[in-house]
């Protein structure tokens, strides 16, 4: 029987850099491209198809930022599929992305900075960004902010739908997410988990997912499900295009390919990003260490490699923030069922 694959945000960036590596890898899966813009799946799924006749590739269409598409989708994914053995949650959104020059100039240049500490910070922050970049959220048709939801709770939600395809215990599935070097303890608060107080939602749901990875673990490992973090590195991509002019990216290109001989984190492209998401795809998940985050690296000479970094945080908070997604779940189903009564 041919292993399911579902990767969410599969039609353009990491996602489809994914899914043409999967299918380089093993072109025996059945990959399923779960988009918004069915669109451009469609254009992905016949371009891997070309390439990989022997492979299998479907479409569904979810809105990870509408709750009602994400469970029409889990439905559809029900009705073709008895089981899913990997589902790899990339989809994410950082809108708006605004670059802080203040925080910029004092990082760099602050009173005690020398020359070799200024260029370990320039390394740090431009791998990481952190301080540097906030955004602009807004309040989706569920109420609730569009960064959380999307990278997040719809995810959540998702999984929650799947979980009688998902928990097996003759053969272990998989949830792998897309996370970040940038998701950083001080953005978030469980008193304030959708970020709606905060000027970083990218960081704090990144750090989201980190904690409901770990709580993922804790509650389903014993039913035959596992979950990972991934961090894809420093790339070029739509999402982060918009962060400079393009002018800026042309003169910064360079520099961050020679920054690659001084830090790992400057994957660059996507397929590069994509290295720890297919080095886990060949791994036993009983084997991990789920308080591990596997990052991708790439050297200056464009090798690729995983390395890895122990999370920045607690069960007990994973717990606890689970917890209140459970309780947010509740509250979002209870409305959802009282406006379709109403309708």
């Amino acid at each position: 029987m041919r292993k399911v694959v579902v990767v969410t945000g599969a039609s353009s960036g990491v996602g489809l850099a994914l899914c043409k590596r999967l299918l380089e890898e093993d072109d025996e899966l059945h990959v399923c491209l779960a988009c918004r813009n069915v669109g451009k799946a469609e254009a992905v799924r016949a371009a891997l198809l070309a390439a990989h006749p022997a492979a299998e590739v479907s479409v569904v269409q979810v809105d990870v930022s509408n709750l009602q598409s994400v469970i029409r989708a889990a439905r559809e994914l029900k009705q073709r599929f008895q089981r899913l053995d990997y589902v790899y949650l990339n989809a994410g959104i950082m809108p708006n992305p605004q670059l802080n020059i203040k925080a910029l100039f004092s990082g760099l240049f602050s009173r005690h900075t020398i020359v070799f500490s200024c260029f370990r910070k320039v390394i740090h922050m431009f791998s990481t960004a952190e301080g540097l970049l906030t955004q602009e959220d807004k309040v989706t048709a569920d109420g609730l902010q569009e960064v959380f939801e999307t990278n997040v709770f719809g995810h959540f939600i998702l999984i929650q739908e799947l979980e009688a395809l998902l928990c097996h215990s003759d053969s272990p599935s998989r949830l792998i997410w897309t996370s970040s070097r940038n998701a950083r303890k001080s953005n978030f608060h469980l008193e304030d988990i959708q970020h709606s107080r905060g000027q970083e939602p990218y960081s704090s749901s990144k750090y989201a997912i980190d904690l409901l990875s770990v709580a993922l673990n804790r509650n389903f490992n014993p039913r035959g499900l596992y979950s990972s973090v991934v961090c894809p590195g420093t790339m070029v991509t739509s999402m982060t295009c918009g962060i400079l002019p393009p002018c800026v990216w042309t003169v910064l290109l360079p520099i961050i390919w020679l920054l690659r001989f001084f830090a790992n984190a400057f994957t660059v492209t996507p397929h590069n990003g994509t290295e720890a998401l297919v080095w886990l795809f060949h791994q036993k998940p009983e084997s991990l260490n789920p308080l591990t985050k596997y990052l991708s690296a790439t050297t200056g000479f464009g090798s690729n490699y995983v390395t890895t970094q122990k999370m920045d945080l607690d069960e007990d908070t994973a717990e606890k923030f689970y917890q209140n997604l459970l309780e947010l779940e509740k509250r979002i189903r209870d409305t959802i069922q009282k406006t379709n009564h109403q309708s």
